[in-house]
């Protein structure tokens, strides 16, 4: 299969994007978060490059993460038409989820979802997250949980979307799986590599014996602790991460930047 590169096509700026953006859906598939070709990664344009109309990169339907390249992905408005021109389609399900959070999050420059095994366990629990876990203790207070309603292509759908995300970056899809969301693409993976960090160790711990949680008094000082890092200034996790994750990239599964 031959795509032809927009890397001389598109604006430097979307170029970037692209890049680091298919780096992401080959990184979740090399951490085994992939379900074939489904579930989806987008990430927001900048306003610089869409304009006054909001627009985001989405997969191919039809490509598995371990495939994707900067140019075979996607451009695309938020009503759902397919600025770039491309043999494949974009999954509705994706469009509806992926369009409602970058729609009520400004600040959610990247959606991640994902349908893996451990997410969907812990999604199928009644009390969704544990905190028994140091991975879990870092996500806690940022966490939030939606219902499941069937197949997400229904409009209605929406409205209950949005409140149930409201300013949160972890969502557990009850039933489902997991979604997290970032300031950048390196932001929204990190997000979801600790979320899924806490699904697996959960799971894994519930077949060992009596679970020891966390107390709550911990888990605030965790929450302050974070606070304080960030007033800081340091960079983010995700972006200190980034590059080493596009090392390994390279090393096992090059060409994303294609």
């Amino acid at each position: 299969m031959h795509i032809p590169s927009l890397k001389n096509e598109v604006s430097p700026e979307e170029w970037a994007l692209r890049v680091d953006l298919a780096a992401c859906y080959r990184l979740v598939a090399m951490y085994g978060m992939s379900d074939l070709i489904f579930t989806h990664i987008s990430a927001k344009l900048p306003d610089s490059v869409s304009g006054d109309s909001p627009q985001f990169l989405i997969n191919p339907y039809g490509l598995m993460f371990d495939e994707i390249t900067a140019s075979s992905l996607i451009r695309i408005d938020m009503a759902g038409n397919q600025i770039t021109p491309s043999e494949f389609s974009v999954n509705r399900a994706g469009f509806v989820i992926h369009s409602t959070i970058h729609e009520a999050r400004h600040d959610a420059a990247c959606v991640l979802h994902t349908h893996s095994r451990a997410g969907v366990a812990v999604s199928a629990q009644k009390a969704g997250v544990l905190p028994i876990s140091q991975q879990a203790t870092l996500l806690m207070s940022s966490l939030c949980y939606h219902d499941y309603e069937g197949l997400a292509v229904h409009d209605d759908e929406r409205a209950r979307l949005k409140a149930d995300m409201g300013s949160s970056n972890y969502m557990v899809l009850r039933n489902h799986g997991l979604l997290t969301v970032g300031k950048t693409v390196a932001d929204a993976f990190l997000a979801m590599y600790f979320l899924e960090s806490t699904c697996q160790i959960q799971i894994s711990a519930q077949a060992g014996g009596e679970l020891n949680m966390v107390s709550q008094t911990v888990l605030d000082g965790v929450e302050t602790a974070m606070r304080l890092q960030q007033g800081q200034g340091r960079g983010s996790a995700g972006q200190l991460a980034w590059p080493a994750l596009l090392r390994r990239l390279d090393r096992l599964n090059p060409g994303y930047d294609a």
